[in-house]
């Protein structure tokens, strides 16, 4: 039997409030996360890592972020890649709209 497709609303997907400055909704598909982030203009997200890469695709605004200890911006349609295990923080610059893309994962915190 051939599995049969399944069709998401992506407005009909909880909108989680993490701090007054981020907002996310996110699904998980097998092994894969996609996740859509809201940023408001100056929110920082501190350093941290996951144990896979991390495809950033910035939709709207733009976002700066320190990969292993180099400043990268990154633009309304650039990719950035952040490689496995690679410790991370990021600032958005405007209000930032943004989609990521990692196998399912925990994230841990630095000092």
């Amino acid at each position: 039997m051939t599995a049969r497709p399944t069709l998401y609303r992506w407005n009909d997907l909880p909108l989680e409030i993490a701090t007054e400055m981020v907002a996310r909704k996110a699904m998980t598909v097998g092994e894969a996360e996609l996740v859509q982030l809201y940023f408001k203009k100056g929110a920082i997200v501190p350093q941290h890592q996951h144990p896979s890469s991390l495809a950033v695709y910035v939709l709207q605004g733009t976002i700066r972020f320190v990969v292993e200890g180099m400043a990268t911006t990154v633009r309304e349609g650039e990719v950035l890649v952040i490689p496995a295990a690679a410790w991370h923080e990021s600032e958005s610059l405007d209000d930032t709209f943004l989609m990521t893309v990692s196998a399912s994962h925990q994230i841990a915190l630095g000092s």
